[in-house]
């Protein structure tokens, strides 16, 4: 296929913005070395930046090439119920009630397990909460258990390895532990009406699967770090007990929220009059994360303008694989794309045999660690943990090292089980 001159713009604006994730601590640097422009640097070295900022040029660039009226169409052909989704669903998981029952029932669990200091905790953390993904989705998991992450272990001092790896273990566990249930796992909800896919064929095709993976997963890396977790005496959620009855208004908006999360009109009405009941009861809320949840809307609305233009090249590299072939091209192809976007390009073609529709899902959710784009609540993660890392940013080499042990762990578990 013969790319337009706009689809191979945004195919190099696409790969221009992976570099950039990539450079982010460059731009860090040039903020302190260039104190006059440093607003500028600093904006540019966020990485919930780039791809809204690169989605920015592209449409600079449609409006002027192609001209108003199908810039415009094009933006209005592009569907963001996900990032306003997401903004949602962080900012209610974030809230003060909600982390203080995750918290409670993480801490109850954790006490039952023979370990020392936080490994309990930690271990507990990293296998719940990621299958909890399943149900309450894997954006309101991921903030949850980011969140309790960083109040109970990033602020007290850890070690740059052991802060990594738990990146990468969270990331590759999020990403797979959504596969439980048919809605919860963007890779997944993008193909499972169209083939099918119930709940129950969810749990014997991949859940018990993606379950043993993310126990493995989360148990290996307690045990490599155990000496560091034992040292730290458990800590429970900072800060006052929430009332019972507020506690279940924020419980039935979070459900509400995720029963509606295909309904924008719907979940963006809940979340407003949700804002009013936590400007009325401020004094049983801690600050609520709007700027974050803002910030990786914007990333995600991003991607999704730059990732409308890779279908011309991506969809036939896919379809141009064997059954046995896509599920390693898609686990790499995820890194550098998304994989929600990966899935959805298959779930385009008609004939498709079953191991191919296996392979190509599970080889997105396999991937879906290994980078900051590779799956949609990944930077929910980044945007609240960053801040425990040098200079305040995550480094993707970092990342993707971390993440790919646990990567090799899930998709043995997906290709042998």
């Amino acid at each position: 296929m013969t790319p337009t001159t706009i689809q191979l713009l945004g195919a190099i604006l696409f790969a221009i913005a992976i570099l950039h994730t990539f450079a982010t601590k460059f731009f860090e640097r040039l903020a302190h070395a260039e104190p006059r422009h440093a607003g500028l640097w600093h904006l540019l070295g966020e990485v919930e930046v780039v791809f809204g900022f690169w989605a920015m040029v592209l449409m600079i660039a449609f409006f002027a090439i192609e001209g108003s009226t199908p810039a415009i169409e094009y933006i209005e052909s592009r569907n963001f119920t996900e990032p306003m989704f997401v903004f949602a669903i962080m900012v209610i998981a974030g809230t003060r009630p909600i982390l203080n029952s995750a918290s409670l029932i993480v801490s109850l669990l954790a006490r039952a397990l023979p370990l020392g200091g936080s490994a309990g905790t930690y271990l507990t953390v990293l296998t719940l909460v990621p299958l909890l993904g399943s149900f309450i989705t894997e954006p309101a998991a991921m903030t949850l258990a980011a969140l309790i992450l960083r109040d109970q272990f990033f602020t007290r001092g850890l070690s740059a390895r052991l802060m990594y790896a738990t990146l990468g273990v969270l990331f590759v566990n999020i990403s797979i532990g959504g596969t439980l249930t048919p809605f919860a796992a963007p890779p997944v909800l993008m193909v499972a009406a169209k083939w099918e896919w119930n709940t129950a064929f969810m749990l014997s095709a991949f859940g018990w699967k993606a379950a043993i993976a993310v126990v493995i997963n989360a148990a290996a890396t307690t045990l490599l770090f155990h000496r560091e977790l034992s040292a730290l005496s458990p800590i429970g959620r900072q800060g006052a007990r929430s009332p019972l009855v507020l506690t279940a208004v924020h419980v039935l908006f979070l459900v509400g929220v995720v029963v509606f999360a295909h309904h924008p009109a719907l979940f963006l009405g809940l979340f407003l009059f949700f804002l009013g009941v936590a400007h009325a009861y401020t004094e049983h809320q801690d600050r609520l994360i709007l700027k974050e949840g803002l910030l990786v809307a914007f990333f995600l609305a991003g991607l999704v303008v730059l990732g409308g233009q890779q279908q011309w090249w991506l969809q036939p590299l896919l379809m141009s694989m064997s059954s046995s072939a896509v599920f390693v091209g898609a686990t790499v192809l995820t890194a550098f794309t998304d994989n929600a976007a990966l899935t959805y390009l298959g779930s385009l073609v008609e004939g498709l045999s079953d191991d191919f529709k296996y392979a190509l899902v599970a080889g997105a959710v396999t991937g879906g660690g290994l980078t900051i784009i590779a799956n949609a609540p990944n930077p929910a993660g980044v945007s609240i943990l960053k801040g425990s890392f040098a200079d305040e940013s995550v480094n993707p080499g970092g990342l993707a090292l971390a993440a790919l042990a646990p990567t090799l762990v899930a998709a043995a578990a997906f290709a042998l089980l």
